[in-house]
């Protein structure tokens, strides 16, 4: 499996001409769409991508043998080659996906607005390896850009951040990285790296795997636990950051203050620096879990699919609306592949609502909501209950699956509650594994 990992290094500010390259740049992109938007009858007819990319390079680059139908070398003299192609191909690209969305506009009847074609192009150019980019051999922080100062194109040193290139060197030494690319986020530029490695996944079968089910959730940030496919378990860990998330439900009053006073225009940079607060929780979040996983050897991290459609209302709005469980998923699954431990979803209907032990709902404390009530007047936490579940209808799951329809059946008529995954609760589990070692022992 292949796994694409890339990390931005900040550069340093100094007096070189990054505005004027990106501002050419851009500019020959705008002038190559109108370019291909004028003759893409003609490139259209052409299906191979690699042959439509050559005719639509001759189209605006003269060489010996071809002379250019436009005047793009005149427009942008000298321009690097791997900077004209690179331009070129996102100018493709534009003009590619704007005529796809016109054509299925008309074919719809025209009922929505009528697609357009971007005419600022907000595109970031491609720094290449020795010909538009070189390390610095005397400096270890530094390196070379070539870049436009206004009249030519010159190569010029460039500082980069100490501890961004210390991740890298302590990271990914002796790992290839791929070109560059240019990013410019909160008014500073950084070049994006991006490394490709194989990783192999673990495939440990069914019967022998220990699992981390995990249940996100808003009061307690995660709660896991290891679970063996017999239902034993094997630890449990209540992950929560209330420092952070005081920290930004504190920002989210004053923002709220602040529009109820000023409205909502000049909120901007309060908004911006909730969200950092908010990323950097997910990535925390996401961290503590794989690391529990792996310190356990876990062969399968478990999940919710967590779907939230539609309007948030009520009281817990705001937190919902903040509650990053999709982007905390995405950086486990990001984290886990690289340790060779899978990703596995399950329904999560009734996962909180149900006992684990099987004695029906809960009722969940008003003053506490961690805190719930089983229906035999059992005190337990909820969260903890809802990762039992979720391990255990994974292992529902994954043992019923392979088994032929008529073993299945006399299991699930032995053990009905199997047969309606959104119900299944770890005492199910229970009840399913002693009924095959029942069948197994006759």
């Amino acid at each position: 499996m292949k796994i694409i990992s890339s990390y931005g290094v900040e550069l340093r500010k100094q007096n070189i001409p990054i505005r004027q390259t990106l501002e050419i740049y851009r500019s020959a992109v705008r002038y190559l769409v109108k370019v291909y938007e004028s003759v893409w009858e003609e490139l259209a007819k052409i299906e191979n991508s690699k042959k439509r990319f050559n005719a639509a390079e001759h189209l605006v680059h003269t060489t010996k043998r071809n002379p250019a139908r436009f005047d793009f070398d005149f427009c942008f003299p000298k321009m690097p080659s791997y900077f004209r192609r690179a331009a070129v191909q996102h100018a493709l690209g534009s003009v590619s996906s704007y005529q796809t969305r016109l054509e299925h506009w008309k074919a719809e009847g025209q009922k929505k607005g009528k697609p357009y074609l971007e005419s600022k192009q907000y595109a970031m150019p491609v720094f290449y390896h020795d010909v538009m980019y070189r390390k610095n051999t005397e400096e270890k922080d530094a390196a070379f850009l070539k870049l436009y100062d206004g009249r030519d194109w010159k190569w010029f040193a460039v500082r980069m951040k100490h501890t961004d290139m210390e991740y890298l060197r302590k990271h990914w030494s002796g790992e290839k990285a791929s070109a560059p690319i240019l990013e410019k986020k909160h008014h500073k530029y950084f070049l994006r790296f991006t490394y490709t490695e194989e990783v192999s996944l673990n495939k440990t079968p069914v019967k022998e795997q220990t699992i981390c089910s995990v249940d996100l959730g808003i009061n307690t940030d995660a709660v896991c636990t290891i679970m063996r496919p017999d239902g034993t378990i094997l630890g449990r860990k209540f992950i929560n950051f209330p420092s952070d998330k005081d920290r930004m439900y504190r920002v989210l009053g004053r923002i709220r203050r602040f529009q109820r006073e000023h409205g909502s225009r000049q909120v901007q940079g309060r908004w911006a620096y909730a969200k950092r607060l908010n990323t950097e929780l997910g990535k925390k979040i996401a961290r503590e879990i794989v690391f529990y996983a792996s310190e356990n050897r876990a062969d399968v991290i478990v999940f919710e699919y967590l779907e939230m459609k539609g309007k948030l209302s009520g009281k817990k709005k705001q937190k919902l609306q903040m509650w990053r469980k999709r982007d905390i998923q995405k950086r486990c699954g990001q984290q886990a592949h690289r340790k060779g431990i899978r990703i596995s979803r399950i329904c999560a209907w009734n996962t909180s609502r149900l006992a684990f032990d099987g004695s029906g709902k809960i009722d969940r404390d008003i003053q506490d909501h961690r805190l719930c009530t089983f229906q035999n007047g059992k005190r337990y936490n909820c969260d903890l209950s809802a990762s039992y579940n979720i391990g255990a209808r994974y292992f529902i799951r994954e043992i019923l699956k392979p088994l032929p329809a008529t073993e299945r059946s006399l299991l699930e008529a032995k053990v009905p509650a199997v047969k309606r995954r959104t119900s299944c609760v770890y005492a199910d589990l229970r009840d399913l594994i002693s009924e095959m070692e029942l069948r197994k022992a006759a």
